[in-house]
């Protein structure tokens, strides 16, 4: 009779998979999902679970094929808590477990990304044109290799009297925090400190306000009540566009096209909501307007 080799009916065999780890109850439960899949998910950018996890089931020990007994879950759960419930909180909650050659691409991954959308929202502040994603990443690691001291680089803004306020710095890429966010803090590091010479790159706008608005005397908050400030409101609206395109009336409304850094947006939106009581616009024609070769 030949001889067989048992293995257990709790054991599941699976390879090439990136473990999410949770610890709970005093025990420590792992799900199996596919490689890069897991931070997709919690991105948003994978909704489909299917393609998420490679078995819907819950592990002690994914390497040793280990499912996690029926007791262990409902002690460290609760008894009510379905496996489907249980693998979606260690999915959204659990930590992630990646090997050396995942986590290296994974960096790279967010590193490009960054440097993309640095590259595309910066410009040479004289010539309005563009720096190549080569050029950024350079500046970048001159930021991130060299200390950051107070004297180099571009002036420091103060506070008060006396008081100085601190650059933002640069230390690298992570690959905890999503790029969008990382691409705004390299962008504030590079324009503060300037190691090559940058500069947001303007917004292209369009704006529009009633003509019969146009001569009123600008308005400004002050405490509760409002008093009437400098200029008239199409000054005011001018005051905050660096470039003007084009300008004129359409159909009992005034108009003007032009170039405003994006730090000006927020409070050229405000202004003219308030002032047109809801009547004038502020359209976006381009986020970030650039010169290239």
């Amino acid at each position: 009779m030949p001889v067989g080799i048992n293995q257990p009916s709790n054991q599941i065999r699976l390879t090439n998979v990136s473990l999410v780890r949770l610890k709970k109850g005093k025990k420590r439960f792992e799900i199996a999902c596919y490689k890069n899949k897991v931070l997709e998910y919690r991105s948003g950018i994978e909704t489909d679970l299917d393609n998420v996890l490679q078995i819907p089931s819950v592990f002690l020990n994914v390497s040793k094929g280990q499912t996690a007994p029926a007791a262990d879950l409902a002690k460290a759960f609760g008894a009510t808590t379905s496996t489907a419930d249980i693998v979606l909180e260690i999915l959204k909650k659990g930590e992630l477990q990646v090997g050396e050659k995942e986590r290296h691409a994974q960096l790279e991954r967010v590193h490009n990304e960054v440097i993309d959308i640095v590259a595309g929202k910066l410009v040479d502040p004289k010539s309005k044109r563009v720096y190549t994603a080569g050029m950024i990443a350079k500046a970048l690691e001159q930021l991130s290799g060299h200390r950051q001291e107070e004297g180099s680089g571009a002036g420091t803004p103060e506070e008060g009297a006396g008081k100085v306020k601190e650059r933002p710095t640069w230390t690298g890429v992570v690959a905890t925090k999503s790029a969008k966010s990382q691409a705004l803090d390299a962008m504030r590091a590079l324009i503060a400190w300037q190691p090559i010479p940058v500069a947001r790159a303007r917004m292209r706008l369009r704006v529009s306000c009633p003509v019969g608005m146009l001569k009123q005397p600008a308005k400004v908050a002050r405490g509760e009540g409002e008093e009437e400030g400098k200029g008239t409101v199409k000054e005011r609206i001018l005051s905050y566009v660096e470039e003007v395109e084009s300008q004129g009336e359409v159909g009992g409304e005034w108009e003007v096209v032009g170039f405003v850094e994006p730090g000006a947006f927020k409070g050229l939106g405000e202004f003219v909501s308030g002032e047109t009581k809801g009547r004038g616009r502020v359209e976006v024609l381009d986020m970030a307007v650039v010169h290239e070769d």
